[in-house]
């Protein structure tokens, strides 16, 4: 699996458990609702800069985001 995939794929398993919407998590994490969903679809390159903010915005590991 690419990291691209593997990225938006952990990022929305994580904003679901935590009972967040996609906007929710924009706010949180600083980012557009766009970006967040582009990132969820894998159609995104996060920057490890990117992987960390979101991380932090959903109360998780950034490690979370890039592990299988």
């Amino acid at each position: 699996m690419d990291m691209r995939k593997l990225v938006g794929e952990n990022c929305a398993r994580i904003r679901k458990e935590r009972g967040l919407t996609q906007e929710e998590l924009a706010e949180r994490s600083g980012f557009s609702q766009q970006y967040i969903s582009d990132l969820e679809r894998g159609r995104r390159n996060p920057t490890i800069v990117s992987i960390y903010e979101i991380s932090q915005a959903l109360g998780a590991s950034h490690l979370d985001l890039v592990m299988p």
